[in-house]
């Protein structure tokens, strides 16, 4: 070992100067991409209004060994590519509002928290806005920094996600007839976590939900499974199984499980356009890679954390 690590001092004390100082870069650009940051660009509207497709957002990676608190807007791999090695998995970006061991519910679109109102002031709704004629759809979705590649030909009506205040602007516009929110989800939705018709749930009106924390401990049974089977199956490597009518856990009965790992709900700010935890579950401690910080080039003014001004653009 010693006439390896001899060697190498040799050939570093050999090597040209401009050649060290180039080393030496790449190892601190590594270092500052493992631990400290790196960025993701936005490509869906499901952080609108907060993030914006085309946004290039820093990602700040210390809250994976310091710790998240709900608020945060968190970038994590795609939990359901398990089928893919963690780290060629694609990076979601979306807000936690739900922390091991928190109560999560949605009222007719309304966040509630451990019995509390939670709201954050970029979070935007499904809206129709009307206008004159098909080519000012385009102009609309372009303005509000919104792809415009999904409008159909002809078609004067657009959905968007807005809320009150930018609908207020939007109504503002001499090409815009209206701009009105549209319903909310009602009966329960097959296609919704936890996807069992013993949790008649919706996008709309969800939970409540308990996210489980690192040490939780429940019963489980044939109702509440569906909750928790990915997590442990998948997320903690158990077998699940069923002999006659018992639940095994690797092979022996399941009455109680406790978990390994803390796990997060997180939403999207754009309620009606993201696919989140309401959709497919809670998100693992171990696929979060950080936290989404400063803006470093977007549509707008303002950054991830500090919001930005629609009148901007």
């Amino acid at each position: 070992m010693s006439s390896v690590i001899g060697w190498l001092a040799a050939k570093w004390h050999g090597t040209h100067e401009w050649a060290k100082a180039f080393v030496l870069a790449l190892l601190i650009l590594l270092v500052l991409h493992v631990f400290v940051v790196r960025w993701v660009l936005v490509e869906s509207t499901s952080m609108y209004n907060t993030l914006r497709p085309g946004d290039l957002v820093l990602v700040q990676r210390w809250p994976v060994w310091t710790g998240f608190e709900r608020g945060d807007i968190a970038v994590f791999r795609d939990p359901l590519k398990d089928h893919v090695p963690m780290m060629r998995r694609p990076l979601l970006v979306k807000r936690i509002v739900g922390m091991p061991g928190d109560v999560v519910e949605l009222r007719k679109g309304v966040l509630y928290v451990n019995g509390r109102l939670l709201g954050f002031d970029r979070t935007t709704s499904a809206y129709l806005v009307r206008v004159r004629e098909p080519e000012d759809a385009v102009e609309l979705l372009d303005r509000i920094g919104l792809p415009t590649s999904a409008i159909q030909a002809g078609r004067t009506a657009v959905e968007v996600p807005l809320n009150e205040a930018l609908a207020m602007q939007v109504r503002e516009l001499p090409y815009v007839i209206s701009a009105e929110p549209m319903r909310a989800a009602s009966g329960a939705q097959r296609h919704i976590f936890p996807f069992s018709q013993a949790y008649p749930w919706n996008s709309d009106d969800h939970g409540p939900i308990i996210v489980p924390g690192r040490g939780d401990t429940v019963r489980i049974d044939a109702r509440n499974l569906p909750l928790y089977d990915r997590l442990i199956s998948i997320y903690e490597g158990h077998e699940l199984g069923v002999d006659r009518n018992e639940l095994l856990l690797d092979g022996t009965p399941l009455e109680r499980y406790g978990f390994e790992q803390d796990y997060f709900f997180v939403l999207g700010d754009a309620r009606h356009h993201s696919a989140d935890s309401r959709y497919w579950g809670f998100v693992p401690e171990d696929h979060l890679t950080g936290r989404a910080g400063l803006l470093l080039w977007g549509n707008g003014v303002g950054g991830a954390q500090s919001g930005r001004d629609w009148t901007a653009l």
